[in-house]
């Protein structure tokens, strides 16, 4: 980290990114000596070099002299040198996004007249090319859907403080770009940044305490507030400039086609903290939110709003809309516009002072805007009006982008889903019945039974509930959320909360027991015409491989039920499934779990086909690569194009929301890469390809995934040894102890398999550096296809080249190989009591690590992993040597801690120490969750 470099900007792109890093090495360097002396700094250099020779060339002597070095570290000089490395990291992280932004604005600055692959504006002239009529575009414009899911789960390890510091520190390096910078403009600039990289050395990465469902809100709020405001209309005003340049026939206003919505605060799923008071605070912080941005917006408009009547003709509509405020609202002195001859910042006055009584229940109507849609029609009589003086521009610039606004964030900002597991459901549902006699054994009826006796209940506009009944706490919860909801409609919109998700869907019942809590509550309504309108609908969460085997059927089961059927009139036909990545490729393994929902994908389409049924698919993809975790983009593109026509919802969670959405490039980059494969996926599904390697190559794949399950299977489930070999040589225990969520680690008190989270399950695979989840039993399932034969070989590169769903899955088995580190990961299992089975199931793991290297590189035809993405390859290339000090360290602390913590004692600053190790290594790895 002490390598000096000078300040003076290079011209090419490939050296900015490496000025970059080696100069915030060089003030972290800095900052070691500052902080901590020569002893300090000289023992990280040392680290350091020692780990970069062992990756260049690996040698038994040096590999021993390496671990002693750690290894005798007094525990006061270690903590820091953990810190270093962590913060080195952090600093990398910023480095690489900063680049990321860099490389976009060369390229548009140096391309000329062409255009940039995967923007908006490629697509859109793609379609020009190929000749797709104005008409066409426009339907499939109207006929795609994303909404981007923000979630809490708990992955993303860095604090709000420190996402703070890393904000001002990339502004502050994206500056050393500034061709204009002075040479004491730029030793200020360093001066800066010193300090700032002071700041975060001196800021303590851990939390003190779990956060709270509030601070987790107010966590996703973050990106709101810092990018996604800004952001997501400057995606739709390309999209229509693009659309205006190549079919300039037409005036284009893009619907609402991408958005953002939430389950922090809403999902209840294993989560005691999140009840229907915190769902209700959440509403309410979002729409203060919201509330806020506007105001700040309208502040802003005032300093472009000084058009003089004394020059130029405003509308009668406006000077009437003026005179209607002047009568309802009575503003306070200092808030009047003086100036009679300025009516655009007299009416944004008005309209400032209505949006800050939006919400207020003691406000009358008249003196606030009771709904979105009344602030709208404020900011169109001032768009029309500026446009009957030719002032076009002002209203193109800052009208039209307020409009955008209000239609995507309204008052509530985000839609926020509710999910709760069946299990609770059938509990309450249970408990209800059991009081009014209707049943007295719910729970132990069988699925035709339930569904008989539900669909009575829907069937009859009766209530099942009386007010004068007490209900157990859970069960009086279980109604309290479907009441709340119900007020949030009335108060906050229709929009605010529109899907119930199922977590554990395992049969129709599921869902219309969420049907009879709604119709408990008003959601779910028999109208006089004998109709049924449904606010609230009923969403299946499929997560298992039976489950999603199950799936089609049990759609087809709750179709044929009129009170079910009928509930989907108030959506028109639309029907919202959601498919989790990340339970079912715990089942069953990565080729498993991919192959598994894209045959679901296919085969509930089918089922929805038969009955007339649309689709919106609500995929539970998690930032890790064991977890469905990719580019937005390849995600999209990934699905089945005759599977997205209904629109596609997708999980944002963990550390994927800092690293695409807290700069507001990258999220600008991210959101219009998605808004290009939507539209080229929608392009696909109205023209289909029909290869007739299709059907082989599905059949193919289909074989491989039974034979990877097996073997998959065969480890996880049926090996003896194999548990308490993951709980030992992982940080599984202490990850729990690292309050990054308000969530628990198990959905029950429980050390079962099935009962611990997804999450932990890859968090704590890829901090020992197996990443096993992401690439566990590939090898074996490709191999038992492969046999050796170059014909059949062939066959899989042609599917490789040909095929984007088997590249996907490739390409990400390759990330996963080039990310994990076996020999690493053999040192976490010296922390196995059994060394016999650990030495066991180390080789099986390492045997199929090699057979799947192996083959991966055959199928692609590679010389190494990941020479298909280079730049990747060298980052992760470039970061090793800095992660594996930390990798060593954590092996060394969690063993002396659970020594302790055997003999009954404690070490607040050992546990502290390895908290900061899963820190840094997450930093270091990155799509860790």
């Amino acid at each position: 980290m002490s390598e000096s470099v000078s300040l003076i900007n290079k011209n090419t792109s490939n050296n900015l990114l490496r000025r970059d890093v080696r100069f915030l090495g060089h003030i972290l360097g800095e900052v070691l000596m500052h902080q901590g002396g020569e002893e300090l700094f000289g023992m990280v250099e040392r680290i350091r070099e020692m780990s970069k020779s062992l990756r260049a060339q690996y040698s038994p002597e040096m590999f021993a002299e390496f671990k002693q070095t750690i290894k005798s570290l007094a525990p006061e000089i270690r903590h820091q040198v953990i810190r270093a490395f962590a913060v080195y990291f952090q600093l990398i992280n910023i480095a690489e996004q900063n680049h990321r932004i860099r490389r976009k604005r060369d390229y548009e600055r140096t391309a000329g007249e062409n255009v940039q692959p995967g923007s908006i504006e490629d697509v859109v002239r793609e379609l020009k090319a190929q000749g797709i009529p104005a008409d066409e575009v426009q339907e499939i414009i109207r006929g795609i859907s994303l909404e981007l899911v923000m979630t809490a789960h708990p992955t993303e390890a860095t604090r709000r403080a420190l996402l703070d510091i890393h904000q001002r520190i990339a502004n502050d390096v994206m500056e050393l770009d500034n061709p204009t910078l002075t040479f004491r403009e730029r030793e200020q600039l360093r001066e800066k940044l010193l300090g700032e990289v002071i700041t975060l050395w001196q800021t303590d990465e851990l939390r003190d305490r779990k956060p709270t469902v509030q601070d987790e809100v107010r966590n996703g709020l973050y990106y709101f507030d810092e990018t996604l405001f800004d952001v997501l209309p400057e995606v739709y005003k390309e999209l229509e400039r693009c659309l205006g340049k190549y079919y300039p026939e037409r005036n284009w206003h893009v619907p609402s086609f991408l958005k953002f919505g939430s389950w922090i605060g809403g999902d209840r799923d294993g989560n005691p903290s999140v009840t229907s008071d915190v769902t209700w605070e959440t509403l309410t912080m979002h729409r203060r939110l919201a509330l806020y941005k506007y105001e700040q917006l309208l502040r802003d408009l005032l300093k472009h709003m000084s058009f003089s009547k004394n020059i130029v003709q405003v509308t009668e509509e406006l000077l009437e809309s003026i005179r209607k405020d002047k009568e309802l609202i009575d503003l306070r002195s200092d808030d009047v516009w003086r100036n009679e001859k300025e009516p655009y910042r007299i009416k944004v006055k008005y309209m400032i002072e209505k949006i800050r009584n939006a919400g207020k229940p003691s406000v009358p109507a008249s003196k606030k805007y009771s709904n979105p849609d009344e602030f709208m029609a404020d900011l169109n009589i001032i768009d029309r009006s500026l446009r009957n003086h030719f002032a076009d521009f002002i209203a193109d610039t800052h009208i039209k982008k307020l409009i955008r606004q209000v239609e995507l964030f309204g008052f509530h900002l985000a839609t926020l889903d509710i999910r709760q597991h069946s299990k609770e459901h059938e509990s309450a549902m249970a408990e209800i019945l059991a009081k009014m006699s209707i049943c007295s054994n719910y729970a132990e009826l069988s699925e035709e039974e339930k569904i008989k006796l539900l669909t009575d209940i829907l069937n009859d506009p009766r209530p099942v509930t009386s007010p004068y009944l007490n209900y157990s706490e859970s069960t009086q919860e279980c109604l309290e959320v479907y009441r709340v909801v119900k007020r949030a409609h009335e108060e906050f919109g229709q929009r605010c909360i529109t899907s119930y998700l199922i977590s554990m869907t395992q049969g129709a019942s599921d869902l219309l027991e969420v049907l009879v809590f709604g119709k408990e509550a008003g959601l779910y309504v028999h109208e006089p015409d004998g109709s049924i309108t449904c606010t609230l609908q009923s969403v299946p969460l499929f997560e298992t491989i039976d489950d999603l085997h199950a799936a089609p059927d049990i759609m087809r089961t709750l179709f044929r039920i009129p009170a079910y059927r009928n509930s989907l009139k108030s959506t028109n036909e639309l029907q919202e499934i959601m498919l989790g990545y990340s339970d079912s490729n715990k089942d069953g393994g990565v080729l498993t779990a991919n192959w598994e929902l894209r045959v679901a994908l296919r085969s509930i389409t089918e089922a929805a086909k038969e009955f007339g049924v649309k689709l919106k698919f609500f995929h539970g993809r998690g930032g890790a690569l064991g977890r469905g975790g990719m580019p937005l983009n390849r995600s999209i593109l990934a699905q089945p194009a005759d599977t997205i026509g209904g629109g596609i919802k997708i999980t944002e969670q963990g550390e994927v929301l800092s690293s695409r959405y807290s700069m507001k490039g990258i999220a600008y980059r991210s959101l219009e890469q998605a808004t290009s494969a939507l539209i080229t996926g929608a392009l696909t599904a109205r023209n289909p390809h029909n290869d007739p390697s299709d059907k082989e190559w599905e059949h193919i794949m289909r074989h491989i995934s039974e034979k990877a399950q097996q073997k998959y299977q065969d480890l996880i489930f049926r090996d003896p040894d194999f548990l308490a070999f993951f709980k030992e040589s992982t940080p599984l225990p202490e990850i729990g102890e690292l309050n990054i969520g308000s969530r628990p680690t198990k959905r029950k008190n429980s050390d079962r398999f099935e009962d611990l989270r997804a999450i932990p399950w890859v968090f704590a695979w890829t901090q020992s550096r197996y990443l096993l989840p992401a690439w566990y039993a590939a090898g074996q399932g490709l191999y038992s296809y492969y046999q050796d034969s170059p014909e059949k070989l062939a066959t899989l590169q042609n599917m490789y080249r040909n095929w984007p769903f088997f590249q996907s899955l490739i390409d990400n088995v390759q990330m996963a190989l080039a990310k994990a580190d076996l020999l690493i990961a053999k040192e976490y299992g010296c922390m196995v009591k059994d060394k016999q089975a650990a030495e066991r199931i180390f080789n099986l793991i390492k045997e199929e690590y090699e057979r799947t290297s192996d083959l991966i590189l055959r199928i692609t035809g590679q010389q190494e992993i990941l020479d298909n993405v280079p730049v990747i390859q060298e980052s992760i290339r470039l970061r090793n040597p800095y992660v594996d000090p930390l990798s060593y360290l954590q092996v060394q602390l969690l063993t002396e801690l659970r020594h302790l913590r055997e003999r009954g004692d404690e070490d607040a600053d050992q546990l502290r120490e390895v908290l900061l190790t899963i820190n840094g290594i997450a930093a270091g790895l990155r799509n860790t969750g």
